[in-house]
């Protein structure tokens, strides 16, 4: 039978975002729920090495990382739920989000913290040599290519911007794009073309990333979108940089998003247009996408979750004592 959870403070998404929110809800005696979705410790799950993380002086693995903080969260009083949420209520005044398999959860405040997701190719060989040589984030892995040849797949903001920060690591960088011209800002196009780090290949489309003997990355295989013409391009690392989705499908309507999905947030704080309702880490964030940016806005949240609260208690009280 289907079960009715309460709280005082739901979370939707368990990765540092979500886990972050519920630590610090958890020590404010908000006694969270943390519904962890299709991909329980998000992102950080199918990454292996971490270097960024601060705290750590050895490289970490992404899935301990995200052990580690659920543990601290389970330990300081938060209620772990295993379910897929599949629709949501913020109506109010208390928010309701049901799972796929009947059990409602309730909770007095909400934090929508159910990331993104990078957008791949989908070609042969991307995801079985992902962390061996590709990746889709150049701030996280590119430290690791360190004067090597690397590429840079796409043509926007996302593509340019990643290409650009690889030359602070790499004096080898190419710009892979399928088109003979950028659809990346004006401003970016001119730094691009203006560093002697970066060249572009224009009119190549990726069929395949390559395995070595030693099974890491060595050669992508490209078509050329013009002529048809096939070649490779031998390289030690290849980022793929089309753009990420963010997973707001469920709030499509009942919150503001920008045009390409991302929750749209008060700025400088994770609060949406509804009161009570906080959206953090990179489901409103397509500028940083960082687990330790992404943690900062969890704990916001649970900051901003708590005075909500206090005040609501307070106008509640006062509104007695007028009684």
């Amino acid at each position: 039978m289907a079960t009715a959870h309460k709280t005082r403070m739901l979370i939707i998404g368990s990765g540092p975002a979500g886990l972050s929110a519920a630590i610090y809800g958890a020590r404010a005696g908000m006694e969270p729920i943390v519904v962890q979705g299709l991909q329980p410790g998000g992102q950080l799950t199918i990454t292996t090495d971490v270097e960024n993380y601060p705290g750590f002086r050895e490289v970490i693995q992404g899935p301990w990382l995200m052990q580690e903080m659920e543990a601290q969260a389970v330990h300081v009083g938060t209620r772990m739920m295993y379910d897929i949420i599949t629709s949501v209520d913020l109506s109010g005044p208390t928010f309701v989000a049901t799972g796929d398999g009947g059990d409602t959860y309730e909770g007095e405040t909400l934090v929508i913290a159910t990331g993104a997701q990078a957008r791949w190719l989908g070609v042969p060989g991307e995801q079985e040599l992902s962390g061996k040589g590709v990746s889709a984030c150049a701030t996280c892995d590119g430290f690791f290519y360190r004067g090597k040849k690397v590429v840079v797949i796409g043509g926007g903001n996302t593509a340019v911007e990643e290409a650009l920060y690889l030359t602070n690591h790499s004096d080898d960088v190419t710009l892979i794009h399928r088109r003979d011209s950028l659809r990346s800002e004006k401003i970016l196009q001119d730094r691009l073309f203006a560093n002697p780090k970066i060249s572009v290949i224009w009119n190549k489309k990726v069929d395949r990333f390559m395995p070595g003997e030693n099974g890491e990355l060595r050669a992508l295989a490209l078509t050329d979108t013009v002529t048809g013409e096939q070649s490779e391009i031998v390289t030690d690392g290849a980022f793929v940089a089309i753009g990420h989705a963010p997973a707001t499908e469920l709030f499509k309507g009942k919150l503001a998003m920008d045009d390409t999905g991302y929750l749209l947030v008060e700025a400088g704080t994770p609060k949406t247009a509804i009161p009570g309702v906080y959206a953090a880490g990179d489901v409103s964030d397509h500028v940083y996408r960082q687990a330790i940016t992404a943690a900062g806005a969890g704990c916001m949240a649970a900051l901003d979750a708590e005075r909500y609260l206090a005040e609501r208690e307070f106008e509640r009280l006062k509104a007695e004592v007028a009684a």
